[in-house]
């Protein structure tokens, strides 16, 4: 899916209505298939932009296409079914504790089934091969049958992810999804995200904290403050971009506590008279 943001901006979801925008003016055109990766300091606006292509938020100001059409000029039953060919994975994934694993992994294709389809899915699910094989990309295979609840916050990231090869959208969008990884696990995350993504032709774009694995990527984005501060190729990404993009939050880079604030001096103790 081709992607065209032309002087687009928007405001968080949970921002007031005399907010301003969290994401300014942004022009960026994103080809079919390219996978990119969004970085920058918190509330730079890397969220917003994400619900902005998920077509979950409309914009405030400039236009977004998709394939060269503009969503919000859809008839409401078009724009729900462009949608259902795009797919959003949040930070934390949206999973029923008490569902069953390979219940939530197959309902990431409900978009493209009927309500028969879907209803019988419900009671035995109908392609446990896929669902298995898109576990073994995140060595999860063996938590097929798994209750949701029984499991880390690690593995109910990359089980989010896993839904992403299971639905039938050609534009993924992954907000935070290795907050709760190690490191060995994190990498091993992106190099799946990017090798099927490459391997279907899907577009991808994910929002990273983690720099290192972010130049892993063929392009890499940086915002801060809602602006573009740059738009480069992984391998171009040097250490002085990065420490003027995280300017005053570099904590965030480093992966360092922020530092704490000085305390108030103590005010000296009243004095009493007996």
């Amino acid at each position: 899916m081709r992607v065209e943001l032309l002087g687009l901006a928007a405001r968080h979801p949970a921002a007031g209505a005399g907010a301003p925008p969290a994401l300014q003016p942004l022009t960026l055109s994103i080809a079919p298939g390219e996978q990119i990766a969004v970085i920058g300091p918190s509330g730079a606006g890397k969220t917003t932009l994400l619900h902005a292509l998920a077509c979950a938020l409309k914009p405030s100001a400039g236009t977004l296409q998709l394939d060269g059409i503009d969503p919000w000029s859809l008839p409401v039953r078009e724009l729900q079914r462009l949608r259902g060919h795009l797919f959003l994975a949040p930070q934390t994934p949206p999973l029923p504790p008490r569902q069953r694993v390979i219940t939530a992994l197959l309902a990431a294709r409900l978009p493209a089934q009927s309500l028969w389809a879907s209803l019988r899915s419900l009671v035995y699910p109908s392609d446990i091969g896929a669902a298995h094989a898109a576990l073994m990309r995140f060595d999860l295979a063996h938590k097929l049958w798994e209750r949701v609840d029984r499991l880390s916050g690690g593995e109910r990231q990359r089980i989010g992810l896993a839904r992403g090869l299971l639905a039938p959208a050609s534009l993924w969008l992954v907000d935070e999804p290795l907050s709760a990884l190690d490191p060995t696990r994190a990498r091993q995350a992106v190099d799946t995200l990017i090798q099927v993504a490459a391997e279907r032709g899907a577009t991808l774009v994910t929002t990273l904290h983690q720099v290192d694995v972010a130049t892993r990527f063929p392009r890499v984005v940086g915002l801060r403050d809602g602006l573009l501060a740059f738009d480069l190729p992984g391998a171009q990404v040097t250490r002085e971009h990065l420490a003027q993009l995280y300017v005053q939050h570099e904590h965030e880079l480093t992966g360092a506590a922020p530092a704490p604030e000085a305390a108030p001096p103590a005010r000296p103790a009243p004095l009493v008279c007996r």
